[in-house]
């Protein structure tokens, strides 16, 4: 509901506004042309319609002096009404499908740059902002940007030109007291829908609140049945229902009551509108200085301007809860990412593929430091294994090392270069990474695979799945690698979902690897096999395991150990267990762990 909580808009909102409609016209200048040609036709449907009453005139003026001889039918008149009828509405038609490429275009335009916009955005935000709450606003923002466009060209402007044209006529043709009650009429029927609807918004977003509150106060109740049962509550989630819907009741009431004072008043003004333009009229046709026909046209001049105007008070309303939406976008545009490249960075010059941490100090939030004074190198084809605790800081190694976040003291380089002296592109190509969560497109097997170098030939694709050991799996599915893996590729299991996470790594070639966790999920079984395929991809590639199980990094050429952010111990598996100290206390309490498992297993 964060739309409807903008809709009472404040000055300095009103200027946001205005600075939001000025940043559309940049979505809308690809199609200018067909923009002034959509207003070409808004312009001539509308003098179309002021046409009608001015035809209208002299069919009426034309058979009063007929009635005098004899009935002689204005046939040329009556086409000419015919014409102007069809005329308004081809004109109207036309606008729309003129204006139609113009709107989507818009609307599709602003929606890429938001994606590209989201996905510059840093790691940080994304893990700030809820995934569906923002895929609404970008959803809600799109939609405002269309509803704005529609009701400018299709409400507002169309009114505009319809207004001046019909004061032009009656400025020129009659007494200026007929312009003066007419718009006089017209003002105050704006100003008291205006108003009258802002009140009634404030009754509509109550009743909308307390609807969303009552359900979900029905919903609880029944998802914890069994906990109103066992304390005998039926009564008071009762009441506490029926209370929030008193309270919604007593607004429906109010805004039915208000619905119904603006239509009485909106009744009231033309009709007391119409009665002064009839009084003026039918004195100037009793004087003689007025036809009959002058009295018809004013008559419909007004009612037909009145036409448009029952609409306002939804115009006005949907314009200002899309005003909302649409700041929603501008203001996420306007976001500046936490990340960026200096303007003078260079591609990342990879040659032997070397990483090190020089002395990284690193926090997510400044009063609660996350690293301190790291310092290590993975040097050109070593494997090297970080292991801790949960909370160590191990996974912040590599959210560092594709420049998720920059360290807040020492540095991080690949062959001697600074992460934060390079492009964030060319530094993620030289980096392949199987995560601990894989999650998959909800698309094919080989869509995911290909996902790694979506260039690469199909045999290249088969052979990464083959390397992976994944192939014979894949191939025995009916569908094969067309198979859809369904949302987050909840149709595999965590073993299969880890090997196509294994060959998309492979596939792109990278020349440096990181294994975060990437066995933490799985039984044991898969887990040994699923390692003798990490170890054949490792080689020859400078590689970084970030591991909580230390039967997966025995074979590292060294182990760190990580504890509140330090690196406490290093050596390989034997020259840690001879220490006695975390990683020898850490391997013994594991194998306990185990031992008991197979126990409870058998």
């Amino acid at each position: 509901m964060s739309h409807i909580t903008h809709a009472h808009t404040r000055p300095h909102e009103d200027r946001r506004d205005w600075q939001n409609l000025r940043g559309m016209t940049p979505y809308l200048w690809d199609y200018r042309g067909r923009a002034l040609l959509a207003l070409a036709c808004l312009v001539l449907a509308k003098m179309a319609n002021v046409g009608i009453p001015l035809v209208l005139k002299e069919i009426v003026d034309s058979l009063e002096k007929s009635e005098q001889t004899m009935l002689v039918l204005p046939v040329f008149l009556l086409v000419a009404y015919g014409v102007l009828k069809v005329g308004s509405s081809l004109f109207n038609e036309l606008r729309d499908v003129v204006f139609a490429r113009v709107r989507y275009h818009a609307m599709r335009r602003l929606s890429t740059q938001v994606l590209s916009h989201l996905h510059n955005l840093s790691l940080r935000f994304h893990l700030e902002r809820k995934t569906g709450a923002i895929s609404r606003d970008l959803e809600r923002g799109t939609r405002s940007v269309s509803t704005i466009l529609n009701y400018m060209v299709f409400s507002i402007l169309p009114m505009l030109v319809e207004f001046a044209l019909v004061a032009g006529v009656l400025l020129i043709q009659y007494d200026i007291v007929f312009t003066l009650v007419t718009f006089g009429t017209v003002a105050v029927y704006v100003v008291f829908t205006l108003a009258v609807t802002e009140w009634r918004m404030d009754y509509r977003l109550q009743m909308n609140r307390l609807e969303s509150q009552s359900s979900g106060q029905a919903l609880d109740s029944l998802i914890n049945y069994e906990t109103v049962k066992y304390f005998g509550n039926e009564q008071l989630e009762l009441e506490r229902f029926d209370g929030t819907l008193g309270e919604w009741e007593g607004k429906a009431v109010m805004s039915t009551t208000s619905m119904s004072i603006l239509n009485f008043g909106q009744g009231a003004i033309i009709g007391i509108g119409v009665m002064i333009i009839m009084f003026f009229a039918a004195n100037g046709v009793v004087e003689g200085s007025m036809s009959i026909g002058d009295l018809v046209l004013v008559n419909a001049f007004l009612l037909q301007l009145f036409i448009p105007l029952n609409f306002l008070g939804i115009v006005y309303r949907q314009i200002k809860y899309s005003l909302a939406d649409m700041d929603l976008i501008f203001k996420l545009l306007e976001r500046e990412p936490e990340i960026q490249d200096k303007p003078d960075a260079s591609p990342l010059d990879l040659q032997e593929g070397e990483v090190r941490f020089e002395q990284v100090d690193f926090s997510y939030q400044p009063d609660r430091a996350i690293l301190h004074g790291v310092d290590f190198t993975v040097r050109p084809g070593e494997k090297i294994a970080v292991v801790g605790h949960s909370g160590a800081g191990k996974s912040t190694l590599s959210r560092l090392l594709f420049r998720f976040y920059d360290v807040s003291g020492g540095r991080v380089t690949i062959d001697g270069q600074d992460l934060r002296e390079v492009t964030q592109e060319s530094l993620r190509e030289a980096i392949g990474i199987v995560p601990q969560d894989t999650v998959l497109f909800n698309d094919t097997i080989y869509y995911n695979l290909a996902y790694g170098r979506p260039e690469a030939s199909r045999a290249e694709v088969e052979a990464a799945a083959g390397m992976a050991h994944i192939r014979e799996f894949i191939e025995s599915l009916p569908q094969g690698y067309e198979t859809v893996v369904g949302e987050r590729g909840l149709k595999l299991s965590g073993g299969e979902k880890q090997r196509i996470a294994i060959a998309r790594a492979i596939l792109k070639r990278p020349r440096i690897l990181v294994f975060d966790e990437a066995t933490s999920s799985l039984d044991s079984k898969t887990e040994q096999a699923i390692q003798k395929t990490l170890r054949e991809v490792a080689q020859d590639r400078t590689t970084l395991v970030i591991a909580h199980r230390l039967s997966t990094v025995v074979d590292a050429d060294r182990i760190l150990v990580m504890d509140q952010g330090l690196i406490v111990e290093q050596g390989s598996h034997r020259e840690l267990m001879a220490k006695e100290r975390i990683y020898q206390h850490m391997w013994l309490l594991q194998q306990e762990e185990r031992d008991l498992l197979s126990e409870d297993e058998s």
